[in-house]
This record gives structure tokens, C-alpha cells and sequence, in this order.
């Protein structure tokens, strides 16, 4: 292959076209002969001195780097596509966590908001009255505390305030029926604390429950302690 290149091959094929396009217009009795013919001719004799496997081997490394750059092409778009997708695939699995995350919190506030109502209802469906006594309020505190914590539940408030919603403690200042320390921890369950025994019981039974897990374990503590 010293003689050719890959160029050379494609020159030596076009001149041997033209070389036989002058033989035919000497054989139709033109007598004007290009004068590259000699040229063209000389270039067809160094496509002929190439061996036959050779040239085939000229023409398989042309194929081969036009297949090269075929690959390269097609793995480069592929991989945009690849890149393309993906980068959809993550935007769509945000969004999807952004809307499963927003509706989870729209339910937790409904829920939220639905068990403060209920809470507050319990407090307030009681006639107001002026005083009430003790069997008043322990039918309000029968009515709001679940019937399996009852007892665990009055043997507190017998031993705090014997059921008094007006009890103060003169050193502590610990008022109500579970003396409240301070006595304004009550306005958690509503604002009429001092004039509503179901005000009370219903921030006595919150706090039993979230402290402690229920008014009997609440009740298992003050046995123990004498406090809760």
C-alpha cells in the first residue's frame, strides 16, 4: 500500500472513468484528445498496481470509520435521551412528593381540627349554671372520662379537691378540682375555667393522658408519689 491512500484511491477511480470516456470520443472519430488523458491514464496504472486484498482492505477502513462514527453518533443521542428521561423522571417524582406531602399535612390539620372540636364540644354541652354541685360534676366527668378510667380518674380529684372546682391551696396558690399550678394552665381547654367544672375535667383528663397514658396509670403515679 506505499503507492495509495484512501485518497488516492478515489482519484485513481474517477480518472479511469475519464480515461474511458476518451477512448469513446476517439472511437467516434474526434481527433481532439484532452490532454490529461496521459494523467488519467497514469492514475488508473496505480489503482491497478494495488493488489486486489489490499484495496478491499482501503475499502473496509473508509466502512469501518464511517460504522465508527455512526456509533459515536447514535451511543451521543442515546445518551441525551437517557439524560432526558431521567431528568423527567426526577421532576415528576418531586411533584409527586411535593402533592403526596401537602395532601398528607391537609389531612393532619383536618384531624387536628376535628378532634379540638370534638374536645371542645365535650366541654360545652352542659348547661351553664351559676354553681354546681358534686354530683353535677361528677355526672359531667362520667359523660367525658371513658367508663374503664373512671374510678382512677375520681380517686384523683378526691384526693386533690374532693370534687371542689372553686378548691385553692393557700401556700401553692394550685387551684380547681386538679389544682392547676399555675391555676391558668386551665385556659388551654377554654376560657370560662373558673366558672365551668367541665372546663376543668376536660384539661385534667388532656393532662392525665398525655403525661401519663391514662388516668389509671395517672393514678398508679399519685399512689406512689402522693403528686402527679
Amino acid at each position: 500500500m506505499s503507492r495509495i491512500s484512501v485518497r488516492g484511491f478515489a482519484v485513481a477511480s474517477a480518472t479511469a472513468v475519464t480515461a474511458v470516456g476518451s477512448v469513446v470520443g476517439v472511437a467516434s472519430g474526434s481527433t481532439a484528445v484532452p490532454n490529461d488523458a496521459e494523467a488519467t491514464a497514469s492514475d488508473a496504472t496505480l489503482l491497478a498496481d494495488i493488489p486486489a486484498g489490499q484495496q478491499a482492505h482501503v475499502q473496509t477502513a473508509s466502512l469501518t470509520q464511517q460504522a465508527d462514527a455512526q456509533a459515536i453518533q447514535a451511543d451521543a443521542s442515546a445518551k441525551k435521551d437517557a439524560e432526558e428521561a431521567a431528568r423527567k423522571a426526577a421532576a415528576d417524582t418531586a411533584i409527586a412528593k411535593k402533592a403526596a406531602a401537602e395532601k398528607a399535612a391537609k389531612e393532619a390539620k383536618e384531624r387536628a381540627d376535628a378532634k379540638e372540636k370534638a374536645s371542645r364540644s365535650s366541654a360545652g354541652d352542659f348547661p351553664i349554671q351559676s354553681s354546681y354541685s358534686t354530683a353535677e360534676i361528677q355526672a359531667m366527668a362520667r359523660q367525658m372520662v371513658p367508663s374503664g378510667q373512671f374510678q382512677c380518674f375520681s380517686y384523683i380529684v378526691d384526693h386533690e379537691s374532693s370534687w371542689n372546682y372553686h378548691a385553692v391551696n393557700a401556700s401553692s396558690g394550685a387551684y380547681g378540682l386538679f389544682q392547676a399550678l399555675p391555676a391558668s394552665k386551665y385556659s388551654s381547654a377554654g376560657s370560662d375555667w373558673q366558672t365551668n367544672p367541665a372546663t376543668q375535667i376536660k384539661w385534667g383528663l388532656n393532662y392525665m393522658n398525655s403525661r401519663y397514658g391514662s388516668p389509671c396509670e395517672a393514678q398508679s403515679f399519685w399512689a406512689a408519689n402522693h403528686w402527679y
